[in-house]
This record gives C-alpha cells, sequence and structure tokens, in this order.
C-alpha cells in the first residue's frame, strides 16, 4: 500500500477530485496525504502595498484553496499536510514528493487531450519526472 500519497491540485473541479482520489487512496493505506499547490507569485505579490492591506482577506489565496480542499479531506477522516509553492506546478510537485519520500503521487487528467497530449501537460510531465508512482484519475466526469 502507499504510505506517503502527494497529490498536485489548483482551484478547479477536476482537481478537487483528484485530492478526493488522493484522499480515498491514503485512507485505504492508513497513509499519509500532502497536498500541494503552486502559483505564479507575480499573480499574488502586493508588495507595493502596505502590509495590512495585503492580503485584505487575511489569507493568501493559496493558502485559502488549500484550507478548502483540506476540509474535503477531513470530510473523510484524514488530517492532511498541505505546502503552497511558488513556481512551476510539476516542479512543485516533485519537489515535494522528493522531500516527503512520497510512495504516490496523485494528479488528475485535465490537459491530456487534443494539443496539449503531445506538447505536454501537468500530468505528462509529472509522470515522466517523478521520484515515485503515478496515479493519473480520470478526473472528466467533474469537468
Amino acid at each position: 500500500m502507499f504510505s506517503t500519497v502527494v497529490v498536485g491540485a489548483d482551484d478547479s473541479s477536476t482537481a478537487r477530485e483528484a485530492v478526493i482520489v488522493a484522499a480515498d487512496v491514503a485512507q485505504a493505506g492508513g497513509g499519509q496525504l500532502h497536498i500541494v499547490t503552486a502559483y505564479d507569485p507575480k499573480s499574488v505579490r502586493l508588495d507595493h502595498l502596505p502590509e495590512e492591506l495585503r492580503y485584505a482577506g487575511g489569507e493568501h489565496p493559496a493558502e485559502a484553496l488549500l484550507r478548502r480542499l483540506s476540509d474535503l479531506v477531513r470530510e473523510r477522516g484524514l488530517e492532511p499536510i498541505v505546502h503552497a509553492a511558488e513556481g512551476d506546478p510539476v516542479d512543485a510537485i516533485v519537489a515535494i514528493a522528493e522531500s516527503v519520500d512520497a510512495d504516490l503521487i496523485v494528479v488528475g487528467n485535465k490537459g491530456m487531450k487534443g494539443v496539449r497530449r503531445v506538447l505536454g501537460s501537468v500530468p505528462n510531465s509529472v509522470a515522466h519526472k517523478a521520484p515515485c508512482s503515478v496515479l493519473i484519475a480520470d478526473t472528466t466526469a467533474a469537468a
């Protein structure tokens, strides 16, 4: 069984479905689940604002996403570990998997159709760079 499972997720319905699949796999194996989301720091950088006005909602957008995804996992009786990483999603997922000595990475199959399947997608790139097994979950029903 898989004792350390890493799942990569963004704010899409297909990513939420991948998180649920990963939670089920981790729970079945009595393992730990790590949820990773990557973001472009330029898209959330608010350095020009005073500290008290940054993240007026009180929470970094990546942290807010991870909190929502964690709630999905907790509903299944599992307490996840979350990771917000700056930069490329593939690099972030692989780096976290390496750092936690993951047995399995779970990603959804979003972007694996048409020209992106040939030119590259997050699931395809993770599968090629992963330090462990990779489960590409069929999340097309969630799209």
